[in-house]
């Protein structure tokens, strides 16, 4: 598939090499005049969107991930080798719903050759792009979502980026097994659609919650084939990109620190940084904090250990016996890295298994003889 008819290049600035050999602007291959990046041997695909018609707030002036890869660029290399591309920005289709489904193809596109995209820039709502790319995958998915608000409005005045989460968890065919809502913060969030996450056995975890332990977060990013992450989930001081303003949020160490566990996820595949508006960030803070959430994914990628054979000695198994039903729980920790699994085995048919992530804490409560709420959710997903 010749991805390049879809983007536009990069602005000769973004295009120069730095003077410092040091920097990603030296390692990343960038689609420049006519030269178009080979992807097909690439790891991560960085793509830069500009398409709001989806927002009541209408498009800001400048292009927004543009502004990022001014900064980006300019950032010291990681440890390691890197194969980075940046295929440019994309062109927006006729209306909104022909980008949804251009993303759509070109993503689907990218996964089938292993290639990690980067979503950069854009509404929020283009994250239901990104999700129908895996709609024809032969197995369910799980993603995460990182956002202030939880974006299920249903009145018909909604503009798409306020309702697209709903959008997504409502389609059909459902491919959908598992979904995790992070850093909202519950003033700005409905009671209704908190329950109507818990019915469906979706799990979330509030601002406050990522701030007392944001480890917390670590097991529902490792389950997610993809993140959608909304830079309004950002406090305004650190991040002074979008509108309305809100003084609480993530801090720019926190968001870094969702970023790298995002990317060092051996599952996940693609990554989308959506919300950011330059015209509100007038000294640079946002785009720099956002370059810097990019670093931590891209270096966490190339942190990831592979951790997915169960039965090699890179782990250790634990069985830990309970009074009640199930007798017995399975859990797994990796070695190397002390990271935790949770073996859910279906109590309607035996056949069906699947083992998640968890935490410490998880195993922790088995061993007290009770039943982590991980597993209890996880079999109401299996049914």
């Amino acid at each position: 598939m010749n991805l390049a008819i879809f983007f536009d290049p990069l602005p000769e600035e973004l295009t120069a090499p730095a003077a410092a050999s040091t920097t990603l602007a030296n390692y990343a291959t960038r689609f420049q005049d006519t030269t178009f990046p080979d992807w097909r041997a690439a790891d991560l695909a960085l793509i830069g969107l500009d398409e709001w018609r989806g927002s009541a707030a209408g498009a800001p002036a400048q292009h927004g991930a543009d502004e990022v890869r001014r900064h980006f660029y300019q950032l010291q290399k990681g440890s390691g080798s890197i194969r980075l591309v940046d295929l440019g920005n994309l062109r927006p289709g006729l209306t909104l719903e022909d980008t949804y489904l251009r993303l759509r193809e070109i993503i689907s596109t990218l996964l089938e050759h292993n290639t990690v995209p980067i979503l950069l820039g854009g509404s929020h709502d283009l994250d239901y792009g990104q999700f129908l790319a895996y709609e024809n995958l032969d197995r369910a998915v799980s993603f995460a979502t990182v956002d202030s608000h939880v974006d299920m409005a249903e009145h018909d005045a909604a503009a798409p980026e306020a309702s697209h989460l709903r959008r997504i968890l409502m389609h059909e065919p459902n491919f959908i097994f598992n979904f995790a809502q992070l850093a909202h913060q519950q003033y700005l969030v409905a009671p209704d659609v908190l329950a109507a996450l818990e019915k469906l056995h979706f799990e979330t975890l509030r601002l406050g919650q990522v701030r007392d332990d944001i480890r917390q977060a670590e097991p529902l990013l490792r389950q997610a084939d993809f993140v959608s992450f909304d830079v309004a989930a950002l406090r305004w001081n650190d991040a002074p990109g979008y509108y309305p303003a809100n003084p609480f949020g993530l801090t720019n160490e926190e968001a870094a620190k969702l970023a790298w566990y995002a990317g060092h996820n051996d599952q996940l595949s693609s990554f989308g940084l959506y919300g950011y508006r330059p015209d509100y960030d007038v000294h640079g803070l946002a785009s720099s904090t956002l370059a810097t959430m990019l670093w931590y994914f891209v270096e966490g990628y190339y942190h990831r250990r592979g951790e997915t054979d169960f039965q090699s000695r890179r782990f250790i198994r634990y069985a830990v016996g309970l009074p009640g039903s199930p007798a017995k729980l399975v859990f797994y920790k990796a070695r190397r890295t002390e990271k935790w699994w949770l073996e859910v085995e279906s109590l309607a048919d035996s056949d069906i298994k699947r083992i998640v992530p968890c935490s410490y804490e998880d195993y922790f409560k088995a061993a007290q003889g009770d039943l982590p709420n991980r597993w209890i959710l996880t079999q109401a997903l299996l049914g």
